[in-house]
């Protein structure tokens, strides 16, 4: 019994212990917030401008005067591309951005609600985290091998596709796609990672355990950048190697075709994207082609040791 009285004593000293330290730790933070809001508005805005979106959001809960801050015109505008303007001028739609009430609501529009561009053959898009540009390339911008023969690809509009036609293939037994962009589109010195986004009929055929070549390349760099040939598998299964189908949030799948490390603005410079078995031939049918996305790549710290030449990141393999 004396044991067991002095665990019954043990336990209050150490509930006691942890809740002073956890006391000691809301006053410090509590202390943190204080001197924060002694500096200018015009400061606490600097501050939050050099952090990312998601901790801005967080900051307005620690108290007004930094919520105000953190809702300011000032902060968010740093946080939109610096050609926002421009592409929402290519808006295939009336996008009235004056009338979005602050630059906040404007940036979360642009995350929430992909824009139609360039004739209703592109959209654009920020990462919500990081106000990043993400592209997609609709099917009709896209130079598809007999995409004008009916009696092997037909064109329609699809439910839950942002464009007004996708491909679907009939039949063929050689598969080629191919899609460029302009890396001034992309946000600069970030790696992209490019996506044919597709779906999958009841009868798809011709698919299951087939390699197909896929390449990403940027064309008109200094010093080259010849890209890298992977093979994906168009299953909807999934299929045996690493790069294959998986689903997306919005209903549809993708395969990461490969990516790259996106330098400074050069209007000289494209990214090439390409999809290809033109090898064995096999009849093929049942898979709808929305389009090829670009969005910047999320887990890139396990490639730069193998991108830094000369002291400049060239390609993430």
């Amino acid at each position: 019994m004396p044991e067991r009285n002095n665990l019954d004593n043990k336990e209050p000293k150490a509930k006691s212990t942890m809740g002073r330290a956890k006391i000691e730790e809301m006053e410090e933070k509590s202390e943190e917030i204080n001197n924060l809001e002694r500096l200018p508005e015009g400061c606490i805005s600097d501050i939050l401008s050099l952090t990312t979106p998601a901790d801005v959001c967080r900051s307005n809960l620690l108290s007004s005067l930094i919520k105000s801050a953190a809702d300011s015109d000032v902060i968010w505008e740093k946080f939109l591309p610096a050609d926002y303007q421009d592409i929402i001028s290519r808006s295939f739609y009336p996008f009235p951005s004056a009338a979005a009430p602050s630059k906040k609501e404007l940036y979360y529009r642009l995350c929430n609600a992909p824009l139609l561009i360039d004739g209703g053959f592109k959209s654009f898009q920020l990462e919500k985290s990081g106000g990043k540009k993400c592209i997609m390339i609709g099917a009709k911008e896209l130079d598809i091998a007999w995409g004008d023969d009916p009696n092997h690809w037909y064109w329609r509009f699809y439910p839950g596709s942002r464009f007004a036609e996708v491909a679907e293939l009939k039949w063929s037994c050689w598969l080629e796609i191919r899609g460029k962009l302009e890396t001034q589109l992309l946000s600069p010195k970030r790696f992209y990672a490019a996506y044919l986004v597709l779906k999958f009929k009841q009868d798809v055929y011709g698919f299951d355990d087939e390699p197909i070549k896929a390449k990403v390349e940027v064309v008109g760099r200094a010093g080259g950048n010849n890209g890298e040939e992977r093979c994906i598998y168009l299953s909807p299964n999934g299929g045996k190697g690493q790069y294959v189908a998986r689903k997306r949030g919005d209903g549809w799948m993708e395969v990461e075709l490969g990516h790259f490390y996106n330098e400074e603005l050069e209007d000289d410079e494209e990214v090439h994207i390409s999809v290809l078995e033109t090898e064995s031939l096999g009849a093929k049918y049942g898979i709808i082609v929305q389009g090829m996305e670009l969005r910047p790549k999320a887990d890139t710290h396990q490639y730069c040791k193998t991108t830094v030449i000369h002291g400049k990141a060239l390609y993430c393999k």
